[in-house]
């Protein structure tokens, strides 16, 4: 398979970093993204150049992708050094734990604009090079509570549920033009989210899932490889659910 250009936003760490290890792994030209912690994005990229010796194009940059103009700046980059991201991973994202009643209007606007607006940001702008080459690959990284609701994660939720809306309905506006858009709705998983869990607290909730334990990075990075593969040409417009069977 022909080396493609990757861009995973939010892949300093977690699942960001289990997808952008899976394609490293395909020998295709990595983009990490972090929006503020330089140390911990330096850091990944380095564990994947140490894992993928043989994979010369990995590389990270720094932006908040909430905010279009550094959306542009790292587009533009990622066009001068690798050329048009063929493959976009919509990964960015932030929890919040509380009463909705609770949260002030700066905490609501930064949980939509962590989970949604840094979604519509990078594919405004990675959209318009993939119409022009009548191809590439669209994949948003939800949630299961974006399908059913959370309590005590409201706006998280209602974001999540934005991310479903815009697979949906960019799928349909770009498979004229050779574009697949699908979305993976994870459940809970090994990343540094659920930390706020007890060990006791992470016991009872991998009780309820019927696999009985929590999601693995890799597994997400798996099936991203998947979705962006020629198998997949025929899917579109789907948000599969990573949970363990817990939906």
């Amino acid at each position: 398979m022909t080396s493609r250009v990757v861009l995973v936003s939010g892949s300093s760490r977690g699942i960001g970093l289990g997808i952008a290890k899976a394609f490293a792994a395909q020998g295709d030209s990595i983009v990490l993204n972090a929006r503020e912690d330089a140390a911990q994005l330096e850091r990944a990229v380095n564990e994947l150049r140490e894992a993928f010796p043989a994979n010369p194009k990995i590389t990270g940059i720094l932006a908040d992708l909430a905010d279009y103009e550094s959306s542009e700046r790292l587009f533009a980059q990622v066009e001068a050094e690798f050329g048009a991201v063929q493959v976009l991973i919509n990964n960015a994202g932030a929890a919040h734990f509380g009463l909705f009643t609770d949260m002030s209007p700066p905490e609501i606007h930064g949980i939509l604009a962590a989970n949604l607006h840094t979604a519509l940001n990078a594919s405004h702008r990675a959209i318009p090079n993939m119409v022009s080459a009548k191809t590439g690959t669209i994949i948003n990284i939800t949630s299961i509570w974006g399908i059913t609701g959370a309590s005590c994660e409201t706006v998280y939720s209602a974001a999540k549920a934005g991310v479903v809306g815009l697979t949906k309905s960019l799928a349909k506006e770009l498979a004229p033009s050779g574009i697949c858009v699908n979305a993976i709705a994870c459940g809970a998983f090994e990343t540094r989210m659920n930390d706020r869990l007890s060990k006791d607290e992470k016991n009872a909730f991998a009780e309820s899932i019927p696999l009985g334990r929590f999601g693995l990075p890799q597994e997400a990075g798996d099936l991203a490889v998947f979705l962006a593969s020629e198998k997949a040409a025929y899917l579109t417009g789907q948000v599969i659910p990573l949970d363990g069977g817990f939906l």
